[in-house]
């Protein structure tokens, strides 16, 4: 189908997660803020936007020990991504919200049988049981998450893998060159970018002007409705 507001004949779309479909950056701050405060460790919301926004929790965590020159271990990482996993997924129990337009633009798209895919940092365990919430866990053929791949946006792993799922799963029937990815973030423009995908920013989380290396740049998804 052509995609909307890019005018491009599409295959297929990669949703990023958190900054796109749903606003959970403030409960992923909180949960991080939670775990850091009783090891005297902590960031701010504005370095939260700058630097810990595009990463998964792993290297958040890693980012936030190097930072404050403290040693990381795997063993305490391991713990401090299954405290902060059980900290967010009893927040998001009140209930999330989703970006304008995005449930409409996912329904349009799932009714013209375009196949669709997640491609995000977070746990699974903290994206399955919002796309409940929001009653479109049906609508996404593939889901990758920070359990799958090894690195963190903006390295090209992961939207790499997404789309080889997704266009196995459909019988190797289309192209990167029409595959639209969307996100939020420089960090994860590069990284759909680096996997050779046509990128749509939307301006949840950052000004159009640190967006400029996505090939289209929009400030709602309502646009595409």
């Amino acid at each position: 189908m052509i995609f909307p507001f890019t005018g491009k004949e599409t295959d297929a779309v990669i949703f990023d997660f958190d900054g796109v479909i749903v606003d959970t950056e403030p409960l992923h701050y909180a949960a991080f803020q939670k775990v850091l405060k009783p090891l005297g460790l902590n960031f701010t919301w504005d370095e939260y936007i700058e630097y810990y926004i595009g990463f998964d929790d792993r290297d958040a965590f890693r980012h936030v020990f190097l930072s404050n020159k403290m040693t990381l271990t795997d063993n305490l990482l391991q713990k401090l991504i299954e405290q902060k996993a059980a900290i967010f997924e009893e927040v998001i129990k009140s209930g999330v919200t989703a970006y304008p337009g995005v449930l409409d633009l996912i329904a349009r798209l799932s009714e013209n049988s375009v196949p669709l895919a997640i491609c995000s940092g977070a746990l699974k365990s903290d994206i399955d049981p919002i796309l409940a919430m929001l009653g479109i866990s049906n609508c996404f053929d593939i889901i990758v998450t920070a359990d799958d791949v090894a690195a963190s946006k903006p390295d090209p792993e992961c939207y790499d893998l997404a789309y080889r799922r997704l266009n196995s799963a459909y019988s190797n029937s289309f192209s990167k060159e029409r595959t639209v990815a969307i996100e939020d973030t420089p960090a994860g423009i590069s990284a759909a970018r680096g996997a050779g995908l046509i990128v749509c920013a939307v301006t949840n989380s950052y000004t159009a002007d640190k967006l400029e290396q996505a090939d289209f740049v929009t400030d709602s998804l309502k646009t595409f409705v």
